[in-house]
C-alpha cells in the first residue's frame, strides 16, 4: 500500500525536519519531565516539613466518657453481598465506559477523515471495502489508547480493550489475505506498524506513568521550541547579508563556524522557547477558567501527535496533505465536544465528594489505587487529599506546575487556619466540560496538615483511608483515626487493609481510640457501631466493584 513519491525541498522539509523535531521534542520531554517533577517533589517535601504562619497545633485527645456501645472491626472481603448495587454503583462503574464511547465516536470521525485523505492523496483506483476497512481500523487506534486512559482503571480491562481492537484487525487481514490470495501474509501487519509504531511509542514517551501528569505540556513547549531552532539556519541563511551578520557576531563573541551553528540552533530554540511559554500559561488560565480538564489535555496530546504523524505520511504526495492530520484531529476535537457537552437529564443534585487519606509510604500501590478510584469516582463528584510523597507527582494539575517552574510554589501550600478556611470556600466542586470532576489537593506544613484533614473530613460525603502497610510507626494516620472516629459518621468510612497490615494493632488502636471518642460524635448515636476493613490485594474489576460499592452504601441509602 505504498503510493508513488516525490521529492521536491517542501516534501523534504517537512518529512525530515518535522518527524526530527517530533521525535527529539519527545525525547526532551521525557527527560526534562522527570528532571521537573524530581525537583517538584523535592520542593514539595521541603515546604511540606516547614511550618506555616501561625497554624493551629493538632487538637488534644478527647477525653469524654467512654461510649455505651460497642466498636467492632470488620474485615470484610471482596463481593460481599451487602455491598450497594444502585443507580449510584452503576453510575461510578458506567460513566468512564460511556466517556470511552463518546471518544471512540470522535475516533471514528478522526478514522474518517483520515481514510478519505489516504484515498484522495494516492488516488488509489482499486477501491474496495476491504480496503476501506482496513485504513479505517488502523487509523482508529488511539481511540484504544483512548478509551484505557478513560476508563482503564485495571489491567484486566486495558488488556479487554486491546485484545478487542487487535481481535478486529486480525479479522479485517484475515478477510483482505482471503480475498487478495497473492498478497504477502505480512504486508498489512507492516503497514500498520509503519503507520501507528513510531507515534505509539512517541505518545507513551510522554504519557509514561512517571511523568504523566505534566508530560503534554513539556512536549507542547518542546515541540515550539524545537520548530524554532530548525527555523533559524535556513532563516539566517536566506541571504548574504543575514548570513554575514551572524557570522561577524559569533566572530566578535569568539565563536568559530560550529559554535556558530549552535548558537544560531540555540537563539531560535530561546525564541520559540516564548512562545511556547505563551501557549503553556494560556493553558494554564484556561485550565482555571475549566474550559477543559486535565483529562482531556492530554486526550489532546495523544490525538493531535497522531494527527501530525499521519499528515506527515501523506505529504510525498504533495505538501498540501501536511494539512490532512490537522483536519481529521480538527474532526476528532468537533465530535468530542458534541458528545461532551453535558446531557440536563443527568446532571447530578447533589455530586459526592471522596475524601482520600492514607499511608505515605505506598509508593505506586498508591498510584494503583489512585488511578482506579479517580477514573470512577471523578464521574460522581470530587475528591479530596493532602499532598503527600507518594502521590505529590502524580496529581499535577497545570497551574500548580506552571506556579511550580515559576518559583511560585509556596503559595499553594495552606498556611493558618484563615488561609485554610479561604481554600476549603474555593475548592472546585463542579464539573468539567464532559461531567468530569477534579481532584482538590492540598498542600500543607507540618503543622498546617492536622487542621486541615479535619476540615477536609467535615466536607466530605465519603472518607477513604488506605493503611496498606500500616505499623505503629505511622503517628499520622492514628491521630487521623482518632479524628474520623470523633467527626465522621463510620458508615461513610472505608479501611483498606492488605498482608502488609499490621492488623493487630490496627485493631487495638481503633479500640483504644473508640473509648475516647469526642462527646459530640456521630458515632455515639450507632447502636452497633462498624469500622470497615476490606482487603484488596491486587486491583481487580471485582475489588475495585466493591470497594465503590462499600464507600456508597450511605449515600445511596440517603438518597
Amino acid at each position: 500500500m505504498s503510493p508513488e513519491t516525490t521529492t521536491d525541498p517542501a516534501t523534504l522539509a517537512l518529512t525530515g525536519m518535522l518527524p526530527a523535531v517530533l521525535i527529539g521534542a519527545a525525547a526532551l520531554a521525557f527527560v526534562v519531565s522527570l528532571l521537573l517533577l524530581k525537583l517538584y517533589r523535592r520542593a514539595v517535601l521541603r515546604s511540606m516539613n516547614e511550618r506555616g504562619s501561625g497554624g493551629s497545633p493538632p487538637s488534644p485527645e478527647p477525653t469524654g466518657t467512654p461510649p455505651e456501645a460497642t466498636l467492632t472491626v470488620e474485615q470484610f472481603a471482596i463481593n460481599k453481598e451487602t455491598v450497594a448495587s444502585g443507580d449510584a454503583l452503576r453510575e461510578a462503574l458506567t460513566a468512564p465506559w460511556r466517556a470511552a464511547l463518546i471518544y471512540a465516536g470522535a475516533g471514528a470521525a478522526f478514522a474518517a477523515i483520515m481514510t478519505g485523505a489516504w484515498l484522495l492523496a494516492t488516488r488509489d483506483a482499486t477501491l474496495s471495502a476491504t480496503k476501506l476497512l482496513l485504513l479505517f481500523w488502523t487509523y482508529f487506534w488511539p481511540a484504544a489508547l483512548t478509551a484505557n486512559l478513560v476508563a482503564g482503571s485495571t489491567r484486566a480491562a486495558r488488556i479487554q480493550v486491546f485484545l478487542a481492537y487487535f481481535a478486529v484487525m486480525l479479522a479485517v487481514i484475515v478477510w483482505a489475505l482471503a480475498r487478495n490470495p497473492q498478497m504477502g501474509w505480512h504486508e498489512l501487519p507492516v503497514f500498520w506498524l509503519i503507520t501507528n509504531g513510531p507515534p505509539t511509542v512517541l505518545a507513551y514517551a510522554f504519557l509514561a506513568r512517571p511523568i504523566r501528569a505534566v508530560g503534554p505540556l513539556v512536549l507542547s513547549f518542546m515541540f515550539l521550541a524545537g520548530i524554532g531552532s530548525q527555523l533559524a539556519l535556513p532563516w539566517g541563511g536566506m541571504d548574504d547579508i543575514r548570513m554575514h551578520a551572524a557570522v561577524e557576531a559569533g566572530s566578535m563573541l569568539g565563536l568559530g563556524g560550529v559554535e556558530i551553528f549552535w548558537a544560531v540552533l540555540g537563539l531560535g530554540f530561546a525564541a520559540f522557547g516564548v512562545l511556547g511559554w505563551i501557549l503553556l500559561k494560556w493553558l494554564g488560565a484556561r485550565y482555571r477558567r475549566k474550559r477543559f480538564s486535565d483529562q482531556s489535555l492530554t486526550l489532546d496530546s495523544i490525538w493531535l501527535l497522531f494527527a501530525v504523524y499521519h499528515g506527515i505520511g501523506l505529504v510525498f504526495q504533495d505538501p498540501v496533505w501536511i494539512a490532512s492530520g490537522l483536519v481529521a484531529y480538527a474532526g476528532y476535537k468537533i465530535a468530542a465536544l458534541a458528545g461532551n457537552a453535558r446531557p440536563r437529564g443527568r446532571q447530578q443534585s447533589a455530586p459526592r465528594s471522596l475524601l482520600l487519606l492514607r499511608v505515605f509510604s505506598l509508593g505506586k500501590r498508591s498510584e494503583q489505587l489512585f488511578d482506579a478510584i479517580r477514573a470512577h469516582w471523578l464521574r460522581l463528584g470530587s475528591i479530596s487529599m493532602i499532598a503527600g510523597p507518594d502521590l505529590v507527582t502524580t496529581n499535577v494539575e497545570p497551574h500548580e506546575f506552571l506556579d511550580f517552574v515559576s518559583g511560585r510554589l509556596s503559595r499553594q501550600f495552606v498556611r493558618d487556619d484563615a488561609d485554610l478556611e479561604r481554600r476549603v470556600a474555593a475548592m472546585d466542586l463542579g464539573p468539567d466540560p464532559g461531567g468530569r470532576y477534579r481532584v482538590n489537593e492540598f498542600f500543607c506544613h507540618a503543622d498546617t496538615w492536622q487542621a486541615t484533614m479535619r476540615r477536609l473530613a467535615k466536607e466530605s460525603s465519603a472518607v477513604l483511608m488506605d493503611l496498606r502497610s500500616f505499623t505503629p510507626s505511622n503517628q499520622g494516620c492514628l491521630y487521623e483515626l482518632g479524628r474520623l472516629l470523633d467527626a465522621v459518621d463510620l458508615s461513610r468510612v472505608v479501611f483498606v487493609t492488605d498482608a502488609t497490615t499490621d492488623a493487630r494493632f490496627l485493631e487495638d488502636a481503633l479500640l483504644r481510640l473508640w473509648q475516647t471518642i469526642a462527646a459530640d460524635s456521630p458515632n455515639r448515636r450507632h447502636a452497633t457501631p462498624v469500622a470497615r476493613l476490606l482487603q484488596v490485594g491486587r486491583i481487580s474489576p471485582a475489588a475495585l466493584r466493591t470497594l465503590l460499592g462499600s464507600l456508597l452504601v450511605p449515600l445511596t441509602t440517603k438518597g
